[in-house]
């Protein structure tokens, strides 16, 4: 339980949100119920030894994230977080976690629903950094998870034939910034990479989704790597 703090500031702040995390592994499950928990901002309410209680977890502690693991018994993390976010009008956002050995997964993650995907040797502070962005209704790909994607599943997710004409009403920025998202990019680098504001990279990837009638960044890769758009 954190300690209450009687700074005002502190008083008027957010509430921590609540956080899941579903993983068949002890050492992982204790990790990052560590590193997470240890943030003022996050709440760890419940720990899932595998994807159906997870599932069961969810629907009594109604978590606003879940940190999810995919090979687990029982119910795998794909199925379970296409059951959690079914189940619930006002669904949490799912990060998965995997390591590179599971790459094949990453696209049945994003069907499922899942906001980010994330490579269990990530940094701590990467983890977290997932999280917050997730939390605030963005959406994240590790880089290296985005080309383990297009190696795996390559020909699964780039059809013979894809219709470019949302692709044509991008101007040669927005189509720049749709590349770098098909890098799993975040808009930080997208801004260093574009030698732009980061503001103005924001703005642009707006954009790209407003056109593209994509609801966030992980659509935008799976729509870039359908339509053969593979980054620089």
């Amino acid at each position: 339980m954190k300690e209450e703090s009687t700074d005002d500031t502190s008083m008027s702040a957010a509430p921590p949100r609540r956080v899941l995390i579903a993983d068949d592994q002890l050492l992982v499950r204790d990790a990052f119920s560590r590193v997470i928990g240890s943030q003022a901002d996050f709440d760890v309410v419940g720990l899932a030894e595998d994807g159906r209680e997870a599932v069961e977890l969810a629907a009594h502690l109604h978590p606003a994230l879940v940190v999810m693991d995919v090979r687990m018994p029982r119910l795998d993390g794909i199925a379970a977080t296409a059951e959690i976010l079914a189940a619930s009008a006002q669904p949490p956002r799912v990060l998965v976690v995997t390591t590179f050995n599971l790459d094949s997964y990453v696209y049945e993650a994003l069907r499922a629903g899942a906001s980010g995907f994330l490579l269990k040797d990530a940094r701590p502070e990467a983890l977290l950094d997932a999280l917050r962005t997730i939390a605030q209704g963005d959406a994240l790909i590790d880089p290296a998870a985005t080309r383990a994607l297009i190696g795996a599943f390559g020909d699964r997710i780039r059809p013979p034939f894809v219709d470019d004409a949302p692709l044509r009403t991008l101007t040669a920025r927005e189509s720049e910034a749709l590349a770098l998202l098909a890098e799993g990019l975040s808009n930080a680098e997208i801004a260093e990479a574009m030698t732009v504001g980061s503001e103005t990279a924001k703005t642009y990837v707006s954009r790209v989704l407003v056109k593209l009638g994509l609801r966030d960044r992980v659509q935008a890769v799976v729509f870039a790597h359908r339509a053969g758009i593979t980054g620089r």
